[in-house]
C-alpha cells in the first residue's frame, strides 16, 4: 500500500531559482521529446517507446545540472500520457494529444529512486542543495520517491511510502449509508444532515475584484504576472479549505462506521448541466469519496459505491416508486404513509444496496453518529 506525505519547503531565493531552472529544464525535455514522438510518426509512420527516449536523453544539453534520473523521470510522465491517449482512443472517448507544456504548465519534478535525504529540518536534494522543510509529522513505512512541487509562489516535497502489506479487513460491525447533495453535503442513513462548505460561493466576490484587476493589466508586463499571482493564491485559499473539509470529514466517517456506502454518480455528466455545475464544484463529492476510500484502506475497513438509479424515488420501507422533482424535498409514500426527508430516504436505500456482509446497519438509530452535531460541521 502506497501513501503520499506532503510538506512545506523553504528554499533561499538562491534556491528557488535553481529550482525553477530545473522545472525550465524538465520541460524543455518534455516538450523536444514530445516532438520527437510526433515527429517520428508524422515523417516515418514510426513510434517511440519510452525506452527508446530514456537511452537518448543524456545526449541533451541542460543550461544547469539536473540529476540523470530525474531526466529519466520527465520520459517516463511524458510515455504515460501517450498511454492514457492511446486507452482513452480505444475506449471512445474523447482523445486529447499530449500537449505541449507552457511555463505555467510544468510545477514538478520527481527523484525516483534516490539523490534526497531528510537531516532533521533540511531536505538534501542533489544538484540542487540543502532546503529547510517543515515536516510537521513523522513518515511511516519506506520512502521510495520525491517530488518537488511548486503551487504558485509556494514549494513543497511530496513522499511517496510504501506502507506494506494492506492491513486485514476489519469484520464489518456497523454500516452507514451516505447521500451526498448540495442542501446538505452528506446525508446519512441514521438521520444525520451536514451542511456544504461552499467555500468558492463565499469567495467569488474576492475572486471577481482580483480577476478584474487582472483583466485590466497589459500582457507581458510584471504587473500582470504579480496580479496573476494575486488571482491564483484565492484559489489556493478555496482549493485547501475544501480539502481540509473534507480530510476531517472522511476520517470522522472512517473512524465511527466499518463500512460506508456511497453512490457511484457520473460526476463528470452530472456537472454538464450548468445549473448546478459550479455547486456540484464546490461541494467536491469525488474527492470526499477518494479520502474515504484511501483512509478505509488503511484502516482495514469497507467504501463501498452501490447503483444511484432511483435512490431517492423508491420508498426505503415498502419499496414503492414515489416519483419526485428535485424541488420536492420530503418523500411521502402513498402506500406505507412513510414521510421522511428525501436525502435520509436515499441514504436508507443507498445502504440497503450494499453487498459486503455485516451485522448491524446504522439506518434510523440515534445514537449511531460521528460524535457531532448533526446539521453542522464536525469540525
Amino acid at each position: 500500500m502506497r501513501k503520499a506525505y506532503k510538506f512545506r519547503l523553504y528554499p533561499t531565493k538562491e534556491h528557488e531559482r535553481v529550482l525553477v531552472k530545473t522545472l525550465d529544464v524538465c520541460r524543455y525535455i518534455y516538450n523536444e521529446f514530445l516532438a520527437d514522438r510526433r515527429n517520428a510518426y508524422d515523417r516515418c509512420n514510426q513510434g517511440l517507446t519510452t525506452f527508446d527516449q530514456i537511452t537518448q536523453v543524456k545526449y541533451v544539453e541542460c543550461k544547469i545540472p539536473v540529476q540523470s534520473q530525474i531526466k529519466q523521470d520527465v520520459l517516463r510522465r511524458l510515455g504515460k500520457s501517450f498511454d492514457a491517449f492511446f486507452r482513452r482512443c480505444k475506449t471512445g472517448e474523447t482523445p486529447g494529444y499530449p500537449r505541449f507544456k507552457g511555463r505555467d504548465r510544468y510545477n514538478s519534478f520527481t527523484y525516483p529512486q534516490s539523490g534526497f535525504k531528510i537531516e532533521g529540518t533540511i531536505l538534501k536534494l542533489s544538484k540542487i542543495g540543502n532546503i529547510k522543510i517543515k515536516q510537521h509529522r513523522e513518515i511511516e513505512g519506506k520512502i521510495k520517491t520525491c517530488s518537488i512541487k511548486r503551487e504558485t509562489d509556494q514549494w513543497y516535497a511530496v513522499f511517496s511510502v510504501d506502507m506494506g502489506a494492506n492491513p486485514e479487513k476489519v469484520n464489518p460491525n456497523i454500516s452507514i449509508g451516505i447521500d451526498v447533495g448540495l442542501n446538505s453535503c452528506v446525508t446519512l442513513s441514521n438521520g444525520d444532515q451536514y451542511d456544504p462548505p461552499t467555500y468558492y460561493r463565499k469567495s467569488e466576490r474576492s475572486l471577481a475584484v482580483q480577476q478584474k484587476r487582472l483583466s485590466k493589466k497589459k500582457k507581458g508586463s510584471v504587473n500582470r504576472l504579480k496580479q496573476k499571482t494575486k488571482v491564483a493564491k484565492v484559489h489556493r485559499k478555496v482549493r485547501n479549505q475544501r480539502l481540509d473539509f473534507n480530510h476531517k470529514l472522511s476520517r470522522a466517517l472512517v473512524n465511527r462506521f466499518d463500512r460506508i456506502v456511497f453512490e457511484d454518480l457520473s460526476i463528470k455528466n452530472m456537472v454538464k448541466n450548468h445549473h448546478f455545475a459550479k455547486s456540484i464544484h464546490d461541494v467536491a463529492w469525488g474527492q470526499l469519496i477518494q479520502m474515504a476510500k484511501s483512509k478505509a484502506e488503511e484502516a482495514g475497513k469497507y467504501v463501498e459505491l452501490v447503483n444511484p438509479y432511483n435512490t431517492s424515488q423508491k420508498c426505503s420501507s415498502c419499496g414503492n416508486i414515489v416519483k419526485k422533482s428535485l424541488a420536492v424535498r420530503v418523500h411521502r409514500c402513498q402506500e406505507c404513509g412513510l414521510e421522511l426527508d428525501r436525502d435520509i430516504n436515499a441514504a436508507i436505500n443507498i445502504l440497503d444496496l450494499c453487498t459486503v456482509g455485516t451485522t448491524d446497519r446504522a439506518c434510523g438509530v440515534t445514537d449511531v453518529g460521528l460524535g457531532f452535531e448533526a446539521g453542522s460541521h464536525p469540525f
